[in-house]
């Protein structure tokens, strides 16, 4: 008995096969990419379905093109089993190929399992084939084989087709999303995610652009670097959600009034760059300048707070004050900072010198670093006398730098530039560590024990974490706390007096004392004293020298604050006395305590250790004495 096969049915066997060969190479494309294990599993069982369908219609469409001159009929069981056969073979295939790395042993061992599975599914459809009388499909029916096995090839194609198709929407749409995604990418690139101004990338290349624009017209462009005054106070004090929705306030500011092709972008916290391109005159930068101040200067609303800012801005001509984007950056900057240093709220355009003081304050940031490697910062005290006998209560100590190159650097010209680069954290760090140590050295001399009080800048108060890692610093040198009494200044206090207030108790809870420095120049009142509750009030010298110049007015002052002083359980220390004619009024006041040059000038550590010897000497037990050490 001969047979002779279908070459439509070949034909459509291969077609098939060709699709199910492709889908499952786009299947395991998709399914590996998929990061969710519950997305996995469902492109799993689907695609398996869909590929298992491939491959088992290829095999049918295959034995049903061969044509015998007897009926053939097909055991639906047998038939059922060889396409569940197909989809596990599917699964399987599709499960290996899609977890990464395939080690040796896995591929062999899922390479078994395989070959095992289609050879089940090959005898599984050969032994469905049934000649006998009873056998279902074809005999019972008496349907034609060779439009069974078009049937089933239609609805294979349509399977893998719609497939394929289904996986054709799914890639278009994650191609639409890596397009957003990368738009996205790039806008994040190239934009302030706060405010949505362009950063310090997109800066740039503006610039450039603007440059090669304005040099072919014979233009100038103007660079105004904006810088707002007091916005580290708003974000330190009122936190740091009015602080943004401070800082995008102003940044919608900044932008009003600038035509279509200047640009405002934020290159740092609180710093804005504006290019104005275009200019024929550097004057109108000016112009545009005082626009942008007045527009600062209105009132922001900012959760119910109320707000006022001011800038200090430095503009930067091209191609006057530089040919190239980092020159033109530096000398705005320059002129910025001269700016704030002329009392801020106004503009400044950059001069060549003021390139020389900017490079004097980095070189002072720069040899800063090297003042703690090689030595060269030491402590300086100033004693403090009790007013009523003039008996030694405490010394003042000040930080001093002595530059190999430059000689004596004073302390108001570097604590500045150390608080602007962040370098004063380190420099009071290192003060504390320093008082410690000469705290421990002259207790195991025998001298008399003092307390020493360590001025805080403004940006060490605003420090986290402040009172634990000083804390930490005091104790592992061995000294009490008691030792040790932290100074700061009435407008620092002032700036946010609970968080103020919580410092101070947190200082006081671990055995520190505080003192209010500089009393009187800020703006104080009874409640906020009352509430802040330090161990001492230290007077401005400016109310000090006021004794010898209007007698009247400034005792009539001293004596409100040592009223005030004695109401709230306070000490008074008065600074900066320097003639008899002002001690004796002090004492007339009842003022506590007085430093000044009249009575001592600052003593180098080691002679302050031989003063305080020949006290020792002389007070032969006497109750013990305090001392106070401010860096600055």
């Amino acid at each position: 008995m001969s047979g002779i096969y279908n070459p439509l049915l070949v034909f459509l066997s291969l077609i098939v096969v060709f699709l199910a060969s492709y889908t499952a190479l786009e299947l395991s494309g998709r399914i590996f990419s998929l990061q969710q294990k519950r997305q996995r599993v469902h492109w799993l069982l689907g695609g398996a379905i869909a590929m298992g369908i491939g491959i088992w219609s290829m095999h049918f469409i295959g034995m049903m093109a061969f044509a015998l001159p007897i009926r053939v009929g097909y055991d639906l069981s047998f038939t059922a089993a060889s396409f569940l056969l197909a989809a596990v073979v599917s699964l399987l295939a599709l499960s290996t190929v899609t977890r990464g790395k395939l080690p040796r042993v896995r591929i062999a061992v899922a390479g078994t399992v395989m070959t095992l599975a289609i050879t089940g599914m090959h005898y599984a459809g050969r032994g469905a084939a049934n000649f006998a009388t009873g056998s279902i499909w074809l005999s019972v029916n008496k349907l034609d084989a060779n439009w069974v096995a078009l049937a089933v090839s239609a609805s294979s194609l349509t399977v893998l087709i719609g497939t394929l198709a289904f996986l054709g929407l799914h890639t278009s749409g994650l191609s639409d999303s890596l397009r957003r995604a990368n738009s996205q990418l790039d806008h994040l690139g190239t934009h302030d995610t706060l405010t949505d101004l362009p950063n310090r990338l997109w800066l740039t290349a503006h610039i450039e652009r603007a440059m090669e624009a304005c040099a072919r017209r014979g233009s100038m462009i103007a660079v105004l670097l904006v810088n707002l005054d007091g916005f580290k106070t708003i974000n330190d004090s009122l936190g740091r959600a009015v602080g943004d929705g401070f800082l995008k306030t102003c940044a919608s500011r900044l932008g009003q009034n600038l035509r279509h092709d200047d640009m405002v972008a934020r290159i740092g916290g609180d710093e804005f760059v504006i290019v104005v391109g275009g200019l024929l005159d550097p004057s109108v930068a000016g112009q545009i300048t005082d626009n942008v101040l007045r527009e600062l200067c209105r009132e922001i609303v900012i959760n119910g707070v109320r707000l006022r800012v001011s800038a200090s801005i430095g503009i930067a001509v091209f191609p006057r004050d530089g040919n190239d984007v980092a020159t033109l950056l530096h000398n705005a900057d320059a002129a910025m900072y001269d700016a704030k240093q002329s009392g801020r709220n106004t503009f400044r355009y950059f001069e060549p010198t003021m390139s020389t003081t900017a490079l004097g304050t980095l070189i002072l940031q720069r040899d800063l670093q090297r003042a703690f490697e090689q030595g060269q910062l030491s402590l300086s005290f100033q004693p403090k006398f009790k007013i009523a006998n003039l008996s030694l209560s405490g010394a003042e100590a000040l930080i001093r730098w002595q530059h190999p190159e430059i000689g004596d650097i004073p302390p108001l010209e570097f604590i500045p530039a150390a608080e602007r680069s962040g370098q004063i954290v380190q420099i009071g760090n290192w003060v504390i560590a320093e008082v410690c140590r000469l705290i421990a050295r002259w207790d195991a001399l025998g001298l008399p024990a003092i307390q020493i009080a360590i001025n805080l800048s403004p940006v060490q108060f605003n420090v986290p974490d402040l009172v634990d890692h000083i804390d930490a610093i005091v104790r592992s040198a061995g000294v009490a706390p008691e030792r040790v009494m932290f100074e700061i200044t009435e407008t620092v206090a002032m700036q946010n007096a609970d968080k103020t207030t919580a410092i101070i108790q947190k200082f006081q809870s671990r055995g520190f004392d505080m003192a209010i420095d500089d009393f009187g120049t800020g703006y104080s009142s009874l409640a906020y004293l009352q509430r802040f509750q330090v161990r001492q009030i230290k007077v401005d010298r400016f109310f000090v020298s006021d004794l010898d110049v209007h007698e009247r007015q400034g005792g009539a002052l001293l004596s409100a604050i040592v009223t005030l002083a004695r109401a709230l359980n306070m000490e008074v220390v008065a600074e900066g006395v320097e003639t008899v004619t002002q001690l004796n009024k002090l004492a007339s006041l009842n003022c506590d305590q007085a430093q000044g040059f009249l009575l001592s000038k600052p003593l180098p550590a080691a002679a302050f250790q031989q003063f305080l010897n020949g006290i020792n000497r002389m007070s032969h037990g006497k109750p013990e004495t305090q001392a106070v050490v401010e860096p600055g």
